[in-house]
């Protein structure tokens, strides 16, 4: 089955869309890794609040991708726009729309 992530962010005021550029900056290549789903959305409760949606084909498909020199390098650019406050689940994706075979 594959491998699925939830994780949500909360952004300095006023920084949401700068960090959402960078989120969604690298998303056309996730494919060629094994990302089967990525969705960046806001939250509708809350302005200062990301949450992204990950389908993967392996938890491994996951980790090497953050391995990758530009997702360390998107990453140090983020970090000083975020608060410090994430959350994050880890699923096993059962299946659905976008979740692959």
């Amino acid at each position: 089955m594959a491998y699925g992530y939830i994780g949500s962010m909360k952004t300095q005021p006023g920084k949401r869309d700068d960090v959402v550029a960078i989120l969604l900056s690298g998303a056309d290549s996730l494919r060629d890794l094994g990302c089967r789903s990525y969705v960046v959305g806001l939250a509708a409760d809350d302005s200062d609040t990301i949450v992204v949606t990950e389908v993967w084909e392996s938890k491994d498909h996951h980790d090497a991708s953050l391995r990758l020199p530009e997702a360390k390098e998107a990453i140090a650019a983020a970090m000083p726009m975020l608060t410090g406050e994430f959350s994050s689940r880890e699923l096993v994706v059962a299946g659905g729309l976008g979740a692959g075979d």
